[in-house]
């Protein structure tokens, strides 16, 4: 069965080079053609995942594997904690509250009882400063839309909204709200926030951009809410807003699209009106670095950056005289350490003595250390480490607004499905805070950190894991495994050790599994994330390979019995991958990718991202994509790698055109036998880039997973 795609014979002249496009009629999903031919591939897929085995073992032991739940961090507004659980089998997390630490927990928002289809996910969401009222945000379909609400959380009642243009909006609650315009007298709760413009406002196309920091009080219309920041920036500026603790203090930030740079600005809401009109003081603008600040409760301005420290440094200084010139560092760059949170435990117990926490990750393993919050001095010897439950990853420091002796933080590693634990500032106890509601059986396996050189020479880490009866003496497989490479690579996303359901399963399953830390990411520091963008985008691929060859030379697998995995910009990845090096790899799993790199910033959020990728309309970028370009790199004749695509309707993100795209031309380009080596795609319907249903997460995991071991000779029943 196959169904071959209308070629048309459209070039294009682009700065002076012919760049051919046949399956441009693919990009318009509307076009009954575009419908004809996904429904075809459908059928494609259908047919011949029922020849892949284990598919309803595979099912059964990722939803075990999966059955442990989630408990998440806990969130302290005065007495009433605020946190995510999911039970065994739930679909979604719900969002809980209690109302103090011994209280029953009560649901407050639950994507399922709102959607019972399952395709409402919860967004984000934050408490006001008194923890009486909730903002929160939903989407339905996989839009990422996030529709923005608020609630009584004492009785969970609608008190304002919805307010739509919400995606990527920070809430920024006023302590003690504002004064009601109508009545002077009595305060109405307020908050800062984000958002677009109305469509009749921008250009035609650009309906995802314009962002604007506006003032909001509850009940008001939000039409009419007054603008405090975001005029005559870049029409692809991301905003950032917060609020120090006292409320006096408004910080803002600006980044053009992902950019790993940003712009920052302070105002003191102390003087009248200032809150509708404050003015604006320079953090630090127009320079090539990161900045995230905050006022801490010591009243110092705390500047978290990679300015002149790509592995990253906090400094301090006073608000009223916040730019750099002034700043002094607490915590300097380290050698070796990259610096990515931090906290401060200053309650009453602490008075004479706070402290100051910060995470580091030292080649993408967690770290926390401790510091004397007035020098940044680091406690000598075991008091100036806190020693974690194994080698693994830690989410953010949480700590109670109001100040405390107590940290909460997540950790999880390639067995441990996360748990949330507390620090005890006062005495160095660390103890389980939560742990997740369900119980699961993990497999006997190991993970090994390794190096191996790039093309260049660069040293380049992977994690790979394996069962461990068949490791060696020398801790690697007594033959090769048939093996996943997975990988991402852009940025500045750090691939972190966790706990993998998928990888679990396959690693049970007697396979290997590896996922390399390329540039890229930032696992390094931002220099490392700066060697794989733009102009050197190349390295990623390179170091992909390397790894690939790494694992092959090793005997932890061969070329036969290969398959890479990746999704999003780890899908350009493996995009990349197959299309330079196509008789490295056996098989591909490509998910939600961008292809068509000559075009990619016509749709979705494509032009957010030329900042890490280049600009086609810039002569010399262009050169650079068209070089690596997926779709543009497809050769006639040659052997591909089985490959699977899986794309989602409700992607806002990535159109799923690229994957069409590039699953047309090779199915045409191919010289493999399609019953050995078949190119599919798998689409999906009323689902988006991001958070999506644990059923739906546990069949696109089986279907990807049975069709990846089928090709490599894993048995999975």
């Amino acid at each position: 069965m196959s169904f071959p795609a209308l070629r048309l014979d459209l070039v294009e002249e682009l700065h002076g080079q012919p760049v051919a496009d046949p399956y441009r009629w693919l990009e318009d999903a509307s076009d009954e053609r575009t419908e004809q031919w996904s429904q075809q591939q459908d059928e494609l897929f259908g047919a011949a995942a029922q020849d892949w085995p284990g598919r309803e073992r595979v099912g059964s032991r990722l939803r075990e594997l999966l059955g442990a739940g989630v408990a998440g961090v806990p969130i302290w507004r005065g007495e009433r904690v605020f946190s995510m659980r999911r039970e065994p089998g739930q679909e979604h997390s719900v969002l809980y509250v209690q109302d103090g630490p011994d209280a029953e927990r009560r649901a407050l928002v639950d994507p399922v009882a709102i959607d019972a289809s399952g395709t409402t996910t919860l967004d984000a969401w934050q408490p006001d400063r008194e923890g009486t009222l909730l903002a929160y945000q939903l989407s339905e379909g996989g839009t990422e839309e996030s529709v923005l609400r608020i609630i009584d959380v004492a009785t969970g009642e609608l008190v304002d909204g919805p307010i739509d243009r919400a995606r990527y909006s920070p809430i920024s609650w006023i302590p003690g709200g504002l004064p009601d315009e109508e009545n002077p007298e009595s305060r109405v709760p307020a908050f800062y926030y984000v958002r677009r413009l109305p469509k009749e406002q921008v250009p035609a196309g650009e309906e995802q951009y314009h962002r604007r920091i506006w003032l909001h009080r509850l009940g008001s219309d939000p039409e009419k809410d007054v603008q405090v920041f975001g005029e005559g920036h870049d029409a692809r500026t991301y905003f950032g807003v917060g609020l120090s603790r006292d409320g006096r203090w408004l910080i803002v930030s600006a980044s053009v699209g992902t950019a790993p740079r940003n712009d920052a600005w302070i105002a003191d809401l102390n003087a009248p009106g200032a809150h509708v009109s404050p003015e604006f003081t320079p953090i630090a603008t127009g320079l090539d670095a990161q900045f995230g600040a905050h006022v801490g409760r010591d009243g110092r301005l705390y500047v978290f950056t990679d300015l002149d420290a790509p592995r990253g440094r906090l400094a301090v200084t006073d608000p009223s005289t916040p730019g750099p010139e002034h700043w002094r560092d607490l915590i300097p760059q380290h050698d070796e350490a990259v610096l990515q949170d931090y906290t401060v435990l200053d309650g009453e117990q602490l008075i004479d003595n706070p402290l100051l926490l910060a995470k580091w990750t030292r080649h993408a393993v967690s770290e926390i250390s401790v510091h004397d919050l007035d020098s940044g001095s680091r406690y000598p010897g075991a008091s100036g480490t806190v020693t974690l439950p194994g080698v693994g990853s830690v989410g953010g420091l949480v700590s109670r607004p109001e100040g405390g002796h107590e940290c909460w933080f997540s950790y999880t590693d390639h067995v441990t499905p996360p748990h949330v634990y507390r620090l005890d500032g006062l005495t160095g106890r660390l103890e389980l805070f939560a742990a997740p509601p369900g119980t699961v059986e993990v497999p006997e396996v190991v993970t090994r950190q390794i190096e191996y050189p790039s093309a260049d020479g660069t040293v380049v880490r992977m994690f790979v894991t394996c069962r461990a009866d068949l490791l060696d003496d020398q801790g690697v497989p007594s033959s090769p495994r048939p093996t996943i490479l997975y990988g991402y690579g852009g940025f500045g996303v750090p691939m972190t050790p966790g706990y993998s359901a998928t990888i679990l399963a396959w690693a049970e399953a007697g396979g290997v599994y590896a996922v390399a830390s390329l540039r890229g990411g930032s696992e390094e520091g931002e220099d490392w994330h700066r060697a794989g963008m733009l102009g050197h985008k190349q390295n990623v691929f390179d170091d992909f390979h390397a790894a690939a060859e790494h694992l092959i030379d090793n005997q932890w697998t061969s070329a036969s019995q290969l398959a890479i995995s990746g999704g999003s910009n780890g899908g350009l990845l493996v995009g990349a991958a197959l299309t330079q090096r196509p008789e490295l790899y056996r098989a591909v799993v490509c998910s939600a990718p961008l292809l068509d790199m000559v075009r990619y910033e016509k749709f979705g959020l494509g032009a957010t991202w030329n900042v890490e990728y280049g600009s086609a309309d810039d002569p010399e970028q262009f050169g650079w994509l068209l070089a690596y370009s997926p779709y543009h790199q497809v050769r006639e004749g040659v052997d591909y790698p089985a490959t699977l695509f899986t794309v989602f309707d409700g992607d806002t993100r990535v159109d799923p055109l690229h994957a069409r795209k590039l699953c047309a031309a090779l199915q045409h380009a191919t010289s493999a036998d399609p019953g050995e080596r078949p190119i599919l795609i798998r689409r999906e319907k009323n689902v988006g880039h991001g958070a999506r249903a644990l059923s739906r997460s546990i069949a696109l995991s089986t279907d990807t997973m049975t069709f990846l071991a089928h090709q490599t000779g894993l048995t999975l029943t």
